[in-house]
């Protein structure tokens, strides 16, 4: 069905984030492809996907952007991929479960890139903090609101 798989940014989505998606791939059936550029071990699962890459700057990104369709949901930490999807009608999410918005995703990456700016200056250090049970649940219930939707379309 078009419109109606989940692309993951495999490479920086934490490990706990992973074994939900895994669990929802399992109890609904939707295609989850993980794009890494290094071999991952996925549960034996039949709409469970890896899509090896090649290392380099923004390849599984890119992966993901030639692939994605509107409806899919895309899971990433990077707002830039975000943007990129979000203008294909995909949605994403963070492995933190927020959202990201076509309203909100310019200044998202005036935040970013500001943020860059501190960090490259010395200003500020540091990446964000660990993930808690608190982001874990926000995701598995964004999560649980796109797949109940995906069952209706």
């Amino acid at each position: 069905m078009a419109g109606s798989s989940i692309w993951v940014d495999a490479d920086a989505c934490p490990k706990v984030v992973k074994d939900i998606l895994f669990r929802a791939a399992e109890r609904s059936g939707v295609v989850v492809t993980l794009v890494a550029n290094q071999p991952l071990a996925i549960p034996r699962v039949p709409s469970l996907r890896v899509l090896t890459v090649a290392a380099g700057f923004d390849v599984a990104d890119n992966a993901i952007v030639a692939r994605v369709v509107a409806g899919d949901l895309v899971v990433t930490s990077d707002i830039p991929l975000a943007a990129e999807v979000l203008a294909k009608g995909a949605e994403a999410v963070s492995p933190r479960g927020e959202r990201f918005s076509p309203d909100t995703i310019r200044g998202q990456l005036t935040m970013r890139d500001f943020m860059d700016t501190m960090r490259a200056s010395g200003v500020v250090g540091g990446g964000p903090p660990p993930l808690s049970q608190a982001d874990r649940n926000a995701f598995a219930s964004h999560l649980d609101r796109w797949l109940a939707h995906r069952a209706t379309r």
